[in-house]
């Protein structure tokens, strides 16, 4: 029992009792009262009646007359005239209940009045003539007390109520603080870290300043691991001077980038080159070369500014890269970033120059192929003057040429008649058991045709506004095949679609209407969507989480340690993006990284796996770091 309930059982208690001893000891008093009056009545009435008869000088006639005068006044039960022997003379009897008595039987029977008799002499003179007993009748008394009774009853529960009432709002102000603490234990259950503010009650307040303070200092401790994971990963992943990702670390995502079923059909990719660097240096010295390298890191980011997903790195001394995914945005030109060095030259006073080479690719193109069309490109921009920009574009696909009308019309057929199919990969644990299948979705774009990855449907789904009803379907496929063989199975959900205000309470129905199968459903969210709708996010984790689905993270890595919504969010696991897991055997920085990211995340009551896992030396470090599964082309089906 809840200990609201056993407040409200012991006020309830209380009050009861209160009130049926308030009510039996007035009842008690009151009875004693009316007996008191009765038997004075009765003595009174005796005496009075006894003078009176001893006027009649022994004259029997007319004491009975005298007497019957009195009883029929109808006040009386009996009256009783005795000869001086003791023998009855006269005897007046009523009925015990008077013809207009009000109190019901019941009630006469369990108070039970009792009207003692009066007795007085009577007398001729000094001779005794005998006695007159008189009994008042009681039913009047009952009638008295039994009206008393209601009037009081009523005012009683009248006041029963108001106390109530009051115990009620007196309640209320215990729960609301009772249950903020609740709400925060159960927050704390769920790995989320919430304060809750100090209710008046002192008690109380002491229970929450309890609470308060282990979160804070969960959070402090959560905080201070952030900080030293995020050292971790500016020294594995990022350049020191101007803070770009390194060659390795910007390799890695460009791989992702070109390889992803979820990431974008094309894009575009810069390299930019200082040309004679040591020149430079020489001329203006080291320092004012240093600060010319972060101003050009830094010019880099606000060209790019805007683009969803932008890869910025460091290749080597003078020459950086940029690669840009289309994500329905437009794309800035390489002309722009050419501008952007010209100023950013003429301001520093340097005389140097930097040339810009560009060039365009699709998902699946080889990466040694895609950078040395870029490279071929800078190689002409070099030739020719400073800030000098060549492109190398390459034709796009038939797909492609299509307008977002006939788009709209092939993803709303493909839905319609749910020509999409799941995908499996597995994710295993260190012991090479399958925790669950990550199932990316294809399309069936044509009747006839392949199923597409959604590289090559997701940007126009995003223009047409359809992701939401895709990852629905995405969902319903996922949820038919858990039926089918029991196996979990993980959904990647769009950003877009939780930005739909009818997404969440339709996945919700659907969720609910599946039954058993919703527990074996893990549904993610990218890092990105995470950090920029946290509220959205914690809103997903609050529904779905009742109905037992799992809710991640995926492609986490580079602003994981930035992202405070972990105290909060409710989530069940977090998985690393491929380019922060790929490299650890030989990269001990990146290994140091990783190690830290798991004790962090560990800490708070996560689930840690890797993606893209590609090497099987790398997939026995990560086991190392402590993670708890990986997926990836290194990764075997059980």
């Amino acid at each position: 029992m809840s200990l609201i309930r056993q407040i409200w059982l012991l006020l309830s208690a209380t009050l009861m009792v209160a009130f049926i001893g308030s009510f039996a000891v007035w009842m008690a008093s009151s009875r004693d009262y009316l007996e008191t009056q009765l038997r004075l009545k009765n003595a009174d009435n005796a005496q009075s009646l006894a003078l009176s008869l001893s006027q009649q000088r022994g004259d029997l006639s007319l004491m009975d007359l005298a007497v019957s005068a009195q009883f029929d006044t109808g006040f009386y039960r009996s009256i009783r005239l005795l000869d001086a022997a003791g023998k009855v003379v006269s005897n007046h009897e009523a009925a015990t209940r008077h013809a207009n008595q009000s109190a019901p039987n019941w009630f006469v029977s369990l108070v039970n009045i009792e009207s003692p008799a009066g007795v007085a002499q009577v007398t001729d003179g000094w001779r005794a003539l005998g006695s007159v007993e008189v009994v008042s009748h009681s039913g009047f008394a009952y009638d008295q007390l039994w009206e008393s009774a209601l009037k009081t009853g009523f005012l009683l529960a009248l006041l029963g109520g108001v106390a109530g009432v009051v115990a009620s709002i007196g309640v209320r102000g215990i729960r609301r603080p009772l249950d903020a603490t609740v709400s925060q234990a159960e927050a704390l259950m769920e790995r989320r870290f919430i304060t809750v503010e100090e209710p008046r009650v002192p008690e109380l307040a002491r229970l929450s300043q309890a609470m308060n303070t282990v979160v804070g200092r969960l959070k402090s401790l959560f905080d201070e691991q952030a900080s030293q994971v995020e050292q971790l990963r500016q020294q594995a992943c990022c350049d020191g001077l101007t803070g770009v990702s390194l060659r390795s670390h910007f390799v890695a995502q460009l791989q992702n980038m070109l390889n992803s079923d979820d990431g974008p059909s094309g894009g575009s990719i810069w390299l930019v080159r200082v040309v004679d660097l040591a020149s430079i240096n020489r001329s203006v010295g080291h320092k004012q070369t240093d600060q010319l390298l972060r101003r050009l890191s830094a010019a880099m980011q606000e060209v790019t500014q805007g683009v969803p997903g932008t890869l910025i790195g460091r290749l080597n001394g003078p020459d950086f890269a940029i690669a840009m995914g289309d994500s329905g945005v437009p794309l800035p030109q390489p002309e722009h970033m050419a501008d952007a060095l010209r100023r950013l030259f003429a301001e520093e006073g340097v005389h140097g120059r930097a040339v810009v080479g560009a060039a365009s690719w699709h998902r699946g193109e080889a990466m040694g192929a895609l950078l040395a069309l870029a490279d071929s490109a800078l190689a002409r921009a070099e030739s020719r003057s400073e800030f000098a920009v060549e492109s190398a574009h390459q034709q796009a696909g038939q797909a492609a040429m299509l307008g977002e009308d006939q788009w709209r019309r092939r993803l709303g057929d493909t839905i319609a008649q749910r020509r999409g199919q799941l995908v499996r990969f597995p994710v295993i644990d260190r012991e090479g058991r399958l925790i669950h299948h990550e199932c990316p979705m294809r399309l069936q774009l044509d009747p006839q045709g392949p199923y597409e990855t959604a590289a090559q449907w997701l940007p126009m789904a995003l223009r047409c506004g359809l992701v939401a009803r895709l990852d629905l379907l995405a969902v319903d496929l996922a949820i038919s095949a858990i039926r089918d063989d029991g196996i979990q199975r993980g959904v990647n959900l769009s950003p877009a679609s939780l930005l739909d205000s009818q997404f969440l309470p339709l996945l919700r129905t659907r969720l609910m209407e599946s039954g058993d199968a919703a527990r074996s459903l893990w549904l993610e969210v990218a890092e990105s969507a995470a950090v920029d709708n946290f509220a959205m996010v914690r809103e997903l984790c609050k529904q779905l989480k009742a109905l037992g689905v799992r809710v991640g993270l995926e492609h986490a890595g580079d602003r994981l340690t930035r992202v405070e919504f972990l105290f909060e969010a409710g989530l069940d696991y977090v998985k690393l993006d491929g380019s922060v897991v790929q490299g650890v055997a030989s990269d001990g920085a990146r290994r140091a990284f990783v190690s830290g990211i798991v004790t962090m995340l560990h800490s708070l009551g996560l689930q840690v796996y890797g993606e893209g896992v590609n090497d099987v030396d790398d997939l026995s470090h990560l086991w190392a770091c402590g993670i708890d599964g990986a997926t990836g082309p290194a990764v075997k089906a059980p």
